[in-house]
């Protein structure tokens, strides 16, 4: 009987802790499960949870944030787990957690939102207060838990906005100018251009960059891959050696400094500081996989070492801490053991150690400057401020890894993201001109995630191992899958890939691109797609990249139609941002330069491979055709055939690239 009765307590023991978690228990994202412990009530983002805020005519609490950000889970541990704080939050507002990777739609309706109420953008985590209504009456990003000199303390503030919404007067009144901001058009970081061409792009990109640092703005430093293409792009174009000089600097400063884990390789996220000496720890696939292309774009002008070393490490890097099954986890935190950035900084005494026995450390040493002193909280975060990695580095390194096998990487957000993974395919396509074993990779990765997320014919946006994808694609996903089989075929000729490219881009039409405007998700949110490429390249600019693309190699005059129209109705925009939209910048130029289709057969364009990267004009692809000459044709015309391919390389560059 005892037995029995115990067996009875340990059931209802378990019971009540199952159903101690709130609803944030039934998702699968590892963002939202991270949080299904706290004392707030949570929901997840659903008709379900909008239509209790509306029957219990309650004011809701939407967080929007992700799995690998800080500041998300600083205010996790002070405000979320704190008990007297949910107990105020879960009395007046139903609250949401919403993970703006696995709903990006959602994250750039409320992101626009407080842009405008603001004036700047935003970030993580996002603090939204509105209505049973979804109408906004207070918007911010990081609340602390006391009051601030920026901030109201959470406590206080829960308070303030449950009164607010009691007084329904004051309450529309709030509503009302919020709504109007976001009617206004934000014209505080616009230029005043009047039209758009080669020479306006160049002034607005040389504004926008930092000489004196290096990259883009005067704060605290980005990637920025779009933007940094288009450099590129306009270097080339413009035959500015200006615009080539700050390229190949910013890549240095990228790859030499702290951005870069200069002992396990790949990108952190950003820099907290305009030197790019101090990274915000986090690593994302996406900026792996953007950063890669320009590397071996880089590495086929200069062929300089380091480029080619970047791109191998990068990968490799990848491939130990986010590769599964041919399938790519999403991030890493940047905490490990409750500390920020602690597995990949070391103290002096570990630096000087690794430095023992070593012929080259004193260079090593003057390498590492003022860093070798302590340059993070006391401990050294690896930057080098030569122009190139000092003598002996590989054992130098050597002896930091050994050291760092022993701590604990940090946390992996293990959610397969479709728009994610076709980044990081494309880059290794990209990369196999460096080393074709990376396209052989690239096949086998390609194949399984076709496998996983498209199902019925249409794309699946993410999931996690073990659990069926159930959250239909969104507009980014169609986009860097198509550019992932683009640039597949480009490199095996695989006609299969461009035809599927050409079904997926036809579905996406149909699902996303409503009466001439483009909109995130298939779904009743209707929010428009934006251009901001600061993070990642704009899914809608990548999309318009893609139809121009297909125009070119399908000879489809439908897609140009449909490209035009879709650029026409941005153009303004684009007038008035320039270079700060880059990606649908570089999308405008391949429309209005014309992409150039260089055509022979399949057996001439992989012997070839190599000549072919010489061509300096930025918006040539390449088709097999059953052609014994090379053919350069725009979409109207073939403009030269040879049997002799630098000479179609001139003639191309010739025509295409400004005298």
């Amino acid at each position: 009987m005892k037995i029995f009765l115990l067996l009875f307590l340990l059931f209802i023991s378990l019971l009540y802790a199952q159903n101690d978690k709130n609803d944030l228990q039934y998702e699968t994202s590892p963002y939202l499960k991270q949080h299904e412990n706290n004392p707030v009530h949570w929901h997840a983002w659903n008709t379900k949870t909008l239509l209790k805020a509306q029957k219990e005519h309650k004011a809701i609490f939407l967080s929007i944030g992700y799995s690998t950000c800080h500041w998300c889970h600083v205010m996790a541990k002070e405000s979320f787990e704190n008990k007297k704080i949910a107990k105020l939050l879960n009395k007046y507002f139903i609250a949401i957690k919403v993970d703006r990777e696995e709903m990006p739609q959602i994250d750039a309706l409320y992101q626009n939102i407080f842009y405008h109420v603001h004036k700047r953008t935003g970030g993580w985590p996002l603090s939204v207060f509105m209505t049973p209504q979804r109408e906004v009456f207070s918007i911010t990003g990081y609340i602390p838990p006391q009051k601030e000199s920026y901030s109201e303390g959470f406590s206080k503030l829960i308070q303030e906005l449950a009164r607010l919404y009691n007084n329904k007067k004051v309450l529309q009144k709030k509503i009302r100018k919020i709504q109007t901001a976001v009617k206004t058009n934000v014209k505080l970081f616009f230029t005043q251009n009047k039209n758009i061409s080669l020479d306006t792009l160049k002034k607005s990109i040389q504004k926008s960059f930092d000489d004196i640092c290096i990259g883009f703005g005067t704060g605290r430093k980005f990637p920025e891959a779009a933007k940094l293409s288009l450099m590129m792009d306009l270097a080339v174009l413009t035959k500015n050696k200006k615009l080539q000089k700050n390229s190949f600097e910013m890549l240095d400063v990228m790859a030499l400094r702290g951005l870069y884990d200069q002992i396990g390789g790949g990108f952190f996220r950003y820099s907290i500081d305009v030197n790019w000496e101090i990274p915000h720890f986090e690593k994302m696939l996406y900026n792996q996989a953007e950063l890669i292309p320009l590397y071996v774009r880089a590495y086929t002008l200069k062929s300089k070492k380091l480029y080619k070393n970047i791109v191998q490490e990068t990968i490799a890097m990848v491939d130990k801490r986010f590769l599964k099954h041919n399938l790519y986890w999403s991030a890493s935190n940047a905490d490990s053991e409750g500390k920020e950035g602690a597995f990949f900084i070391f103290t002096t005494k570990e630096i000087q150690q690794a430095l023992k026995n070593n012929p080259y450390a004193a260079e090593i040493r003057d390498a590492l400057g003022f860093s070798i002193e302590g340059n993070f909280k006391n401990k050294v975060h690896i930057n080098f401020e030569t122009q190139t990695r000092p003598p002996c580095f590989a054992l130098f390194r050597k002896n930091l890894y050994q050291l760092k096998a022993k701590k604990t990487y940090p946390f992996i957000d293990k959610k397969i993201n479709t728009a994610w993974n076709a980044m990081m395919i494309e880059a290794l396509y990209k990369a196999s001109a460096i080393d074709k074993k990376y396209a052989k990779t690239a096949d086998k990765n390609l194949a399984a995630l076709e496998k996983l997320m498209l199902r019925k014919g249409e794309l699946y946006h993410q999931t996690i191992f073990g659990v069926k994808p159930k959250q239909k694609g969104l507009l980014e996903d169609y986009s860097f899958f198509i550019s992932a089989l683009i640039a597949g075929y480009e490199v095996d000729y695989d006609a299969k890939k461009l035809d599927f490219a050409e079904y997926l881009l036809n579905l996406a039409k149909s699902k996303f691109c409503k009466k001439g405007v483009w909109y995130l998700s298939d779904d009743a949110l209707h929010v428009k797609a934006g251009l901001n490429d600061k993070y990642y390249t704009s899914p809608l600019s990548k999309m318009l990249q893609n139809i121009i693309k297909l125009a070119a190699l399908k000879a489809s005059f439908s897609y140009e139609k449909l490209a035009h129209k879709s650029i026409n109705s941005l153009k303004q925009e684009l007038i008035q941002k320039q270079a700060d939209v880059p990606a649908l910048a570089q999308a405008y130029l391949m429309q209005d330069l014309g992409v150039v289709v260089l055509k022979s057969s399949k057996e001439n364009l992989l012997k070839n491979a190599k000549i072919m990267q010489k061509i300096k004009y930025p918006y040539v692809l390449s088709e097999a055709k059953e052609y014994n000459d090379f053919l350069a044709c725009t979409l109207r015309r073939c403009f030269a055939k040879s049997k002799n391919l630098n000479s179609v390389i001139q003639i191309i560059d010739t025509n295409f690239i400004r005298k």
